[in-house]
């Protein structure tokens, strides 16, 4: 039988070749380097483990925050781990990631803004503020005015989505996109990259809610989540709607 460290070490192996296409952030002109705005919330924060609590290693981290406009997009990826690891490993796998994305990509920090484990349990990303305009390194070309999600797992085609994860991505995405955000809708999000799908400068218009696929070359978040961002979509936006201000079903939708 494996020891527990040797069922981590094969977790965590494919992660140098799967956060490779993730693409560095974007230094957006203006992007403050100390403080950022505080977007106004209306949604409660949902429940979540501090980088205090999985332990992120601090002494890594290459430089301090830096801070964008409030999230006009989101976008969901996934992180590659095989999905059948213990919820109370997730801490573990996500400091893999973390020393993946600053070590062999050459980061600041971990790119992703939040991940979610198949428990549901939600873990802050990259450093700088939960309920702040965090600037990540998520999605190459568009990591200005978006946040990062990584659901922890590999969902390929014929992979089970947990319904918990699905329950946190939608209270998640509810919460941090800015107010005034339809998740059912559209954005029109400028190129910052020429690697991305789009040239550089060019104005890529993309769901609200979209797959890290729909912007860069890749799989990610893999077939079987993908096929749930209408579902997400549908469920964030009823979210929404309870708290006045936030909703966008008076508006007229434009379609992609």
């Amino acid at each position: 039988m494996w020891s527990r460290r040797l069922v981590l070490g094969a977790l965590v192996l494919p992660l140098a070749l799967l956060v490779f296409g993730d693409g560095p952030a974007f230094r957006a002109p203006g992007a403050e380097l100390a403080t950022g705005p505080r977007p106004p919330r209306g949604l409660p924060q949902p429940a979540m483990v501090s980088r205090r609590d999985w332990h992120a290693d601090e002494k890594l981290v290459r430089e301090g925050p830096h801070y964008t406009g409030a999230a006009r997009a989101v976008f969901v990826h996934h992180t590659g781990n095989p999905n059948d690891y213990d919820c109370a490993d997730a801490p573990e796998l996500i400091r893999a990631v973390q020393r993946d994305h600053i070590r062999q990509d050459g980061w600041d920090d971990i790119g992703y803004n939040f991940l979610v484990d198949r428990c549901g349990t939600i873990y802050e990303g990259r450093a700088g503020g939960v309920g702040r305009s965090v600037l990540g390194a998520h999605t190459k070309g568009f990591n200005a005015d978006t946040v990062g999600i990584a659901a922890i797992g590999n969902f390929g085609p014929g992979a089970e989505v947990p319904k918990p994860m699905m329950d946190a991505l939608v209270r998640l995405a509810a919460w941090k996109l800015r107010p005034g955000a339809d998740p059912l809708g559209s954005v029109d999000l400028v190129s910052t990259n020429d690697e991305s799908r789009f040239d550089e400068g060019q104005v890529a218009r993309l769901h609200v809610i979209s797959g890290h696929r729909d912007s860069f070359e890749t799989r990610c978040p893999g077939d079987a989540l993908y096929a749930l961002l209408p579902a997400l979509r549908e469920r964030a936006a009823k979210l929404r709607a309870t708290v006045p201000g936030h909703s966008a079903a008076a508006r007229l939708r434009p379609s992609l």
